[in-house]
């Protein structure tokens, strides 16, 4: 993995490290879908992911200081844990999620998260990121509310989901 960047653009140097669609697909469904391990981040991806690409992005993801790996015991599940910059990566899926939502086509309840966080943010975004600080790094809440915002997002999209079946 390349260290410096190919130059000193702020674009250049953000889009070598998340320019790949895989790696924001892992980040996704990290951020969103509270998946954790390797396994899960496998089978419950929507893209169908190959378990050699998904191997190759949690490396780059670890590696650039997206994730970090616990030193899981043999026969033990790594766990991956966003670090900082990690959440500091979800205004960039709430940026990419209203530009998905005005220009390209998608499904009511793929959508709805997207939807609720370009209409909520940036309050909705600093909560949920403030929630994954407290997941991920073991800092607490100033304000926990409840429903959390990844609750509301998950009750926005069980109902949008049942309101499709």
């Amino acid at each position: 993995m390349r260290e410096e960047p190919r130059s000193g653009c702020a674009i250049n140097a953000a889009v070598e490290v998340l320019g790949d669609p895989w790696t924001l697909i892992v980040l996704r469904d990290v951020i969103f879908g509270g998946r954790r391990h390797f396994r899960e981040l496998l089978t419950r991806n929507d893209e169908h992911i190959a378990s050699n690409v998904l191997a190759s992005r949690l490396r780059k993801l670890v590696e650039t200081g997206l994730l970090t790996r616990d030193d899981a015991v043999r026969g033990q599940k790594a766990t991956y844990t966003l670090t900082e910059a990690g959440i500091q990566t979800l205004p960039v899926m709430v940026a990419l999620g209203a530009w998905g939502l005005r220009h390209r086509p998608t499904t009511p309840e793929l959508a709805v998260r997207a939807r609720l966080l370009a209409e909520g943010a940036p309050h909705l975004t600093n909560e949920l990121m403030d929630e994954l600080r407290e997941t991920h790094l073991g800092v607490p809440r100033e304000n926990p509310t409840s429903p959390s915002a990844s609750e509301r997002l998950r009750q926005a999209y069980e109902a949008t989901r049942a309101q499709g079946l």
